[in-house]
């Protein structure tokens, strides 16, 4: 299991964007694995962080970055403006299916729905099918729901394999991406107490996620890194965004990994002198596959 078990609590209820059926909901599920979650739909990541916000006893999963599209810098702003924990992450591949109605064929078809970032993904095997002229939707999971739902004859989704089932959808095709390394990494973050309460233990943490900003002055990043790798702190990521209204300065989203937390916490307060401002977003354990 991915995640952590959570005590003493009704049916735990996981923000999602999207509709049920998408990735957010497909990797809440996997993070989740085996304990009985409610997932609750957003449109945008606007309103999610604003219901979690507002909301003590829900918690978040949200993506973060993408191998094939980069990072979602948004999210990032949108973390540390909040008041949220991250409490622990998952990793995703992100693979489609062509799916329509039960007992249609792909050559009965016309018309192929979805989010214009999945289309892109699959673009090598839909143009193998000039019959199927593409439409934009708000969604990938959102268009095999109004196939279903509207009874579509002629109009296919692509979507994932979570989706179609959900909607009762036949898989005409499997992973029809074109770029079959296309992962997702999703943050699992909630409101502080609750963080607390059903985080992981000081013993499970191996990784962290901080933000800081530095002086203007030649070396100081460098200064920072060098201290990091003294107590040998992994980066795993590295992010950098300018911070508007201060003309080359920058904010720096940095994710460690490492192997004593007593060298972490030492390393933290090492460079803490050397910055403006230093954030700790969440102090979690590092998603591994089954493989680690």
């Amino acid at each position: 299991m991915a995640g952590f078990t959570f005590y003493n609590m009704d049916k735990l209820k996981v923000t999602i964007q999207g509709v049920a059926g998408c990735f957010h909901d497909a990797a809440a599920r996997e993070y989740f694995d085996g304990q009985d979650i409610e997932t609750v739909p957003f449109d945008t990541f606007h309103d999610m962080f604003d219901a979690l916000e507002g909301d003590a006893s829900l918690v978040g999963i949200v993506a973060i970055e993408n191998t094939i599209a980069g990072s979602l810098l948004q999210n990032h702003e949108m973390l540390r403006q909040s008041n949220l924990r991250i409490i622990g992450e998952q990793k995703k591949r992100i693979s489609h299916v062509l799916a329509a109605l039960p007992g249609q064929s792909i050559a009965e078809l016309s018309e192929v729905n979805s989010h214009p970032m999945a289309l892109m993904q699959c673009e090598q095997y839909l143009r193998r099918h000039p019959n199927l002229k593409m439409i934009e939707r708000f969604d990938t999971a959102g268009s095999a729901k109004e196939i279903a739902e509207k009874h579509l004859t002629g109009h296919a989704a692509v979507c994932g394999d979570y989706a179609a089932q959900l909607y009762g959808l036949e898989i005409l095709e499997r992973g029809i991406e074109t770029n079959r390394r296309n992962f997702t990494r999703f943050l699992i973050v909630a409101n502080p107490l609750l963080a607390s309460e059903i985080g992981p233990s000081e013993k499970e943490v191996d990784k962290a996620s901080i933000v800081f900003t530095l002086p203007h002055t030649g070396g100081a990043l460098s200064k920072v890194l060098t201290i990091l790798s003294f107590y040998d702190m992994n980066l795993s990521k590295i992010q950098s965004m300018p911070i508007i209204g201060r003309e080359w300065e920058y904010r720096f989203y940095v994710d460690l990994t490492f192997d004593s937390i007593v060298r972490y916490h030492q390393a933290i307060d090492a460079v803490r002198p050397l910055t403006n401002e230093l954030m700790t977003l969440g102090e979690y354990a590092e998603f591994k596959t089954n493989n680690d």
